[in-house]
This record gives structure tokens, C-alpha cells and sequence, in this order.
């Protein structure tokens, strides 16, 4: 009888093999000489692949295999990494060794862990020929949330009667429901975890956020060899690239995977490795978060069915309170940059109670405004946006006298240069993008 593993004391992870057949792709793991962790994607109504197609969807599933392993070495973080296959050329070593040093930064921080020079994808295979275009269909994946940004990019893409796919991974009701609200055909893929996975779990493994976005970005990249799309146009903010703290010496983000440096990295890789012609972008890259929730207090036929909470993410229910805890960061934040832009009636109704005016969460406001506190480890705008947003309600009577807010007005703005709490400059765009010229357009809608 072989002896448990113990995930903590494990020398190599493996990179066994990948595999696809009739819409489902199986990805296989192990550590040392243990028993495969297979992972299943299921991707449904699989079309045939086009032959023309074939060398760019095995290479994305191979990018895909390697991403999604991010899930299982973290259990263990032993020093060696073993690929099957054989080494990575240089490219593809270089990204992953970065997705996987700076995607479980909040992970090793919050485990006491240091990784720096302990991630080494075997590299020294041969560099690969220039992907060609493949003449894939003008069409766009679109992933769906649940919250404001995924919609205000559909409503862009939409805008300028572009061809769009809502997509999402997973099986939340909410996002589904979402979805299907945008108008647009759906497409919803399933990822089954490895079951040995929460084996190690109970026999110890290290456990922690990982980059979830990364994952799933290279499971669309997969589909849309398989669907035929040539853009997949997430819904990243420019404010996803600020590190939430920084480390004895290195940054911390827990939004990395969804920040502009990944955003390049992946989509120079899947123009040289898959196909010259798929484009991998953020539509809402040029834009802060105070922007976009400008840009998103115009649809109101989503008020009654989006939601940010990552707490209550369960099926719809006929309150606020069934969609929105209250309690959470992401609450709180969306909450605050909304404020701005819709009358004080209409929010109080999408979130069933005024969270500015309740005492019991001023901790949580203050580390959104980085007041005594650092950013939240969560997908929130930055300290100077929650500032800037504060500022410009405590100047509004309607909202003055609410209990955070006057207690921002007595106690926090004193201590902050009123020069840099102006709301005008956050809802200025950026230039710095990926957005692919066929859908430059749709930036116009967004602001």
C-alpha cells in the first residue's frame, strides 16, 4: 500500500500530458511519483475542428495545460519543474515562469513563502516558427462576470455591431443570467478541478489564491481555435496593473493576471505561437475604474441583475440583499464608485441600504481609501480612485451627512492634499492599449 503524499515535501511537479477528444480536453498532473491529478474542460457542442486549424489549437492547449497547472503546484511548490514534452523555448519559458512568480505573489505573501528564484520552466526548445493567420471568422469572445465592466465592454462591442459571443467558465446562475440579459449567444464552459486536488488539500497543501484569470484566458484561447473567433476581449481596468502592497522588495498584486503586462505577455505569445490573426485584448484597459462605473450608470437594464459580490454569488433572488452582502470589499467599492454617478435613490434601491451611512463598516471603507490600512486583496480600484470618489460626495448635500461620509469630511480629508482628490482626471482615458483596430470603435461608447 503506497503512503499518502505529503504535498508540502514534494520535490517535482509534473507536466504529464494534454489531451482533447469530443469537447472535452483533459489536462494531467503529478507530483513526484504520485497518482495523475487529470483536470476536464468541457467545451459543449464542440464543432469539428478545421483541419487549418489544428497545429493553433494544440499549441493553445498546451498553453492551456501549462496555465492551468498553476492550481495544482501551488499545493505544493516543490523546487523542480518536470514538462513531459520536453523544454519550452525561451518565450514560452519566460511566461510562465512570470505568471507563475508574480500570478501566487498574494499566495506566497499570505503563506509566508518567498518564490523568487524558485520557479524554473525547463527551457532550451527549439523557437518556434511564426504562427500564420489563420482567416478566423471577425468575431469576439466576450467574458462574462456578472459585474459592471464585462457589460460595459458588451455594450461597446455591441455598440458598434460587432459580432460577440458572451462567454464565462464555470456554473454560477448569476452570470448566466447576466448573459443572457446582454442579448448576445452564449457559451459556457465547464472546468472540473483534478478530485485529487482536495485529497492533497486535507493531507495539507498549501492553499491560496492563484490567477484565475490567466487560466481561464488560455481556456478561451482554445476556444476560439475551436468556436472560430479572432478576438477574445476581456473587461481589465486600468487600475487591475496597481500592486495591491508591496514585500520585502517585490509587488504584490492581486489582480496580476488581469494587468497589462500579462495582457501583453499573453497576446504577443498567442500572436507568435497560435495564430497571427487572434487577438487577446482588455476593451477597458484605457479606462479607471471610475470611468467604467460612469460608463456602466447608463445601463440601467442591468441594475436589477448584475452583481460584484464575490460573497453572495448565488442564484438570483427577488432582494438586493440576495445579490449584495454589504459587507465585502467589492460591495463596498462598487457601492462608493456609483455614487457619483447615480442619484442617491436609484443606488440605495440596486443595494437595499445605504452602506455610506452605517458606522459598522468604516474599517472597510478606510482600506479602501488606504487610510490606516492597504488596499483590499481584491479586484478594487485604486486608494486615490475610492479617495477622489469619497471627496466628491462629501461635497454633495445629499450624501454629507451620511455617517462615513461626514466622518471622511472630520477626520480623513484634513490629512489628504484636496489638489489631488479631483474626480475629472480618473475619467480621462489612457492611451496605453491592445485593443485590435476592428474594435477600436467601441472605446468611443465606454468614454
Amino acid at each position: 500500500m503506497t503512503q499518502p503524499i505529503q504535498p508540502r515535501l514534494t520535490q517535482v511537479f509534473r507536466f504529464l500530458h494534454a489531451r482533447y477528444a469530443d469537447g472535452v480536453a483533459e489536462l494531467s498532473y503529478a507530483f513526484d511519483d504520485g497518482e495523475p491529478l487529470v483536470e476536464r474542460i468541457r467545451f459543449p457542442a464542440a464543432p469539428a475542428l478545421p483541419s487549418a486549424r489544428q497545429d493553433a489549437f494544440d499549441a493553445a492547449l498546451k498553453l492551456l495545460h501549462l496555465v492551468a497547472g498553476v492550481s495544482y503546484y501551488k499545493a505544493g511548490v516543490p523546487p523542480q519543474i518536470e514538462v513531459a514534452e520536453g523544454p519550452l523555448d525561451d518565450v514560452t519559458a519566460d511566461l510562465l515562469d512570470a505568471l507563475y512568480l508574480h500570478g501566487l505573489a498574494e499566495f506566497a505573501y499570505r503563506n509566508g513563502l518567498d518564490l523568487r528564484g524558485r520557479i524554473h520552466f525547463p527551457r532550451g526548445g527549439n523557437a518556434m516558427p511564426a504562427a500564420p493567420a489563420l482567416g478566423l471568422p471577425k468575431r469576439t469572445l466576450v467574458p462574462i462576470g456578472g459585474g459592471k465592466d464585462s457589460l460595459v465592454a458588451v455594450e461597446a462591442i455591441k455598440s458598434i455591431g460587432g459580432d460577440a459571443t458572451a462567454v464565462w467558465v464555470g456554473n454560477s446562475p448569476l452570470i448566466a443570467a447576466c448573459a443572457e440579459r446582454t442579448g448576445l449567444p452564449t457559451l459556457n464552459i465547464q472546468r472540473e478541478l483534478a478530485p485529487g486536488l482536495f485529497e492533497l488539500n486535507r493531507l495539507g497543501a498549501w492553499n491560496g489564491h492563484i490567477p484565475v484569470t490567466a487560466v481561464n484566458s488560455a481556456i478561451l484561447a482554445v476556444a476560439a481555435i475551436l468556436y472560430g473567433h479572432d478576438s477574445i476581449a476581456f473587461a481589465n481596468e486600468r487600475s487591475a496593473s496597481a500592486a495591491t502592497l508591496e514585500y520585502e522588495g517585490q509587488q504584490v498584486n492581486h489582480q496580476w493576471s488581469k494587468g497589462y503586462v500579462f495582457e501583453t505577455l499573453l497576446s504577443d505569445w498567442l500572436h507568435s505561437h497560435v495564430a497571427a490573426d487572434l487577438d487577446y485584448c482588455s476593451l477597458l484597459r484605457p479606462y479607471s475604474e471610475l470611468a467604467i462605473t460612469r460608463a456602466f450608470a447608463k445601463l440601467t437594464p442591468y441594475f436589477d441583475s448584475f452583481s460584484s459580490c464575490n460573497r453572495n454569488f448565488r442564484i438570483l433572488g427577488p432582494k438586493p440583499a440576495d445579490r449584495w452582502c454589504g459587507q465585502c470589499p467589492k460591495c463596498h467599492f462598487v457601492f462608493l464608485a456609483l455614487a457619483p454617478f447615480l442619484p442617491k435613490p436609484r443606488l440605495l434601491t440596486i443595494f437595499g441600504r445605504n452602506l455610506l451611512d452605517d458606522e459598522s463598516q468604516a474599517a472597510g471603507f478606510d482600506a479602501l481609501l488606504e487610510y490606516q490600512d492597504h488596499k483590499p486583496f481584491e479586484c478594487v480600484g485604486e486608494g486615490a480612485e475610492a479617495r477622489a470618489a469619497m471627496y466628491a460626495l462629501s461635497q454633495r448635500p445629499e450624501w454629507a451627512e451620511d455617517a462615513l461620509v461626514a466622518r471622511f469630511r472630520s477626520e480623513i480629508l484634513p490629512q489628504l492634499d484636496a489638489s489631488q482628490l479631483a474626480l475629472e482626471p480618473w475619467l480621462q482615458p489612457s492611451g496605453e492599449h491592445r485593443v485590435p483596430t476592428r474594435l477600436q470603435a467601441a472605446l468611443a461608447a465606454i468614454g
